[in-house]
């Protein structure tokens, strides 16, 4: 799964180069065998920002990408509309995706996390909770796609925010951000994604590639 994470995120056009962070052995050399760099870390990080906080202090890069390995189907394009969302705007810090959702399932579902955004694409608030709420009018729902970029300053210090209210309550680090005052600007993508949390969820993704390797043999 991660070498499919790894695949991808190369071909992005903009990513510069590609990190497997770690704290396992085992991942660490499957990952050499396969070409990628790794970047041993320590095994007692609460998250995965920590984890490349921990990565990109040991380069000189100021800006950082946090690509999940547990997202094997993560469309490279997104990867470069994220980092393009924080180019484009030097005050920008911190950058994310958003994707519609189209199955009314995954509005109710508490593992699709949800997103709504101001009208200059910031991030209002992450929720499991289906936002917002709809009375009627056909309210239109995003998921919001776990990638992360990051400038270097802000990366480095995440750790330290202080952790509230919100956060503790969705389990969700992205709101560490939004209830320490830093914007989120979150940028529209069409590919979907499936983060690999469930043994249905590896089921779905296995599906996926099933079908497309038949598609190709046919093609």
């Amino acid at each position: 799964m991660i070498q499919h994470v790894w695949e991808r995120s190369r071909e992005s056009r903009y990513l510069g180069r590609v990190i497997v962070a770690t704290d396992s052995r085992e991942i660490a050399d499957a990952a050499r065998k396969f070409g990628a760099d790794v970047a041993m870390t320590r095994g007692d990080h609460t998250s995965g920002t920590d984890r490349v906080a921990e990565a990109a202090s040991a380069t000189d890069a100021q800006i950082i990408v946090n690509i999940q390995g547990d997202e094997p189907l993560i469309d490279p394009a997104s990867i470069d509309a994220a980092l393009l969302a924080l180019l484009d705007d030097p005050g920008c810090e911190m950058a994310t995706l958003k994707k519609r959702i189209t199955d009314p399932d995954d509005v109710q579902n508490p593992n699709v996390v949800k997103v709504v955004t101001a009208l200059n694409g910031d991030a209002v608030y992450f929720s499991r909770f289906p936002i917002p709420f709809d009375r009627g009018s056909g309210a239109v729902y995003w998921k919001h796609i776990g990638l992360y970029v990051f400038r270097r300053n802000l990366l480095l210090s995440y750790s330290r925010l202080a952790r509230g209210p919100l956060e503790e309550s969705e389990r969700l680090e992205q709101l560490r951000a939004l209830e320490n005052g830093i914007p989120i600007r979150v940028a529209e993508t069409d590919s979907d994604t499936i983060g690999v949390d469930t043994p249905e969820d590896l089921a779905a993704v296995e599906r996926l590639f099933s079908l497309s390797e038949q598609n190709n043999r046919n093609g």
